[in-house]
């Protein structure tokens, strides 16, 4: 299988993307990777690294990049070489299974969108991601890709949420839980009490509204939001995770007695810390195009990067598409 990773994309340019590269391959024997990018910026770093002459490796060039402060849609009209567009375009035409980027979202959503098309059944893609708990992991969705949901966006992403809890999961039957303000069917705007009772009437394991509290318990497999307020949410949980870090970090190493104790809790700190790290989850997925996309942050590390490429490999194993598409068909016939 063929992965297309975007050279180009990253806050700290392609150094981090072939580091990131490398500890893949160390860790995964038969995928191949096209580095997609200027040719003449990608071969000095993988020179540094020994991975010039590795035979599961290709480069694509591609001249131009979409910077993190260009418009999406402005951009792949007057960028057609850049990057992210030649990654759709490689995936659309067979000649890779998946693409990563840590590049432009809104770039990313729209070349996917415009290139790929959504999936039958769906009209808006949206971006899902793990977010680690005291108790497992959940999904969240929207998290940036739609800020303006109707009611059946809110539908589609239930049932992809739903499929990618199983499939990445491993959850037979994902509990699906409305983010709101209150957990009482009369709470919220217009939009998400017309919301809830639609989703009532699906074949879904709807378990109905969850609030911001929640997110960290044991209380649904998939919370759906819009793509403004989860993308809010994800990265408030991001920042707080490392705050949280940061502090404990900060007062042991502030006394004598608290550096003793650090050491002796080290191996128990760096079990908590990687399950809360979301560097270990490598990217978000945008569901609902005819395709395995993966989007990761710009500032994602080495880890990450590797980690993100191993989400693509597991995605590629799954037929998720199928699952969606005919999932969704049940429900919108029991909606009906």
């Amino acid at each position: 299988m063929k992965i297309a990773l975007d050279a180009m994309g990253s806050d700290f340019g392609p150094s981090v993307i072939v580091d990131g590269l490398r500890l893949f391959l160390a860790e995964n024997q038969d995928d191949h990777v096209i580095l997609v990018g200027r040719k003449e910026t990608i071969s000095p770093e993988l020179e540094k690294t020994g991975l010039s002459n590795s035979p599961r490796i290709s480069i694509q060039h591609a001249d131009e990049v979409i910077e993190m402060a260009d418009s999406p849609v402005k951009a792949l009209r007057t960028k057609k070489n850049a990057s992210l567009p030649v990654m759709m375009d490689l995936l659309k035409e067979g000649k890779a299974d998946a693409v990563l980027s840590p590049g432009n979202t809104g770039a990313m959503v729209a070349a996917a969108t415009l290139k790929l098309r959504p999936l039958s059944g769906i009209d808006r893609p949206a971006i899902a991601t793990v977010i680690p708990t005291p108790y497992g992991k959940n999904i969240l969705m929207d998290v940036g890709a739609v800020t303006d949901c109707k009611v059946k966006n809110y539908l589609q992403f239930a049932v992809m949420g739903s499929c990618l809890s199983k499939f990445l999961l491993g959850v037979a039957d994902p509990r699906i839980g409305l983010l709101n303000v209150g957990e009482e069917e009369t709470k919220g705007t217009e939009i998400i009490k017309e919301v809830y009772t639609e989703l009532k009437k699906t074949r879904l394991n709807f378990i109905g509204n969850v609030e911001g509290r929640d997110i960290f318990k044991n209380t649904a497999d998939v919370i759906i939001t819009d793509g403004f307020t989860g993308n809010v949410v994800l990265k408030a949980c991001e920042s707080a995770a490392k705050g949280i870090f940061s502090v404990l970090k900060r007062e042991i190493l502030a006394t004598f007695m608290g550096k003793i104790a650090g050491l002796l809790l080290t191996p128990t700190l760096k079990r908590v810390k990687k399950q809360f790290n979301h560097e270990e989850y490598g990217g978000a997925l945008l569901l609902g195009v005819n395709g395995v996309v993966i989007i990761a942050h710009g500032s994602s590390s080495k880890l990450a990067i590797k980690n993100a490429l191993k989400l693509a490999v597991m995605m590629m194993k799954k037929n998720i598409n199928h699952e969606i598409s005919q999932k969704l068909k049940n429900n919108l016939e029991a909606t009906a």
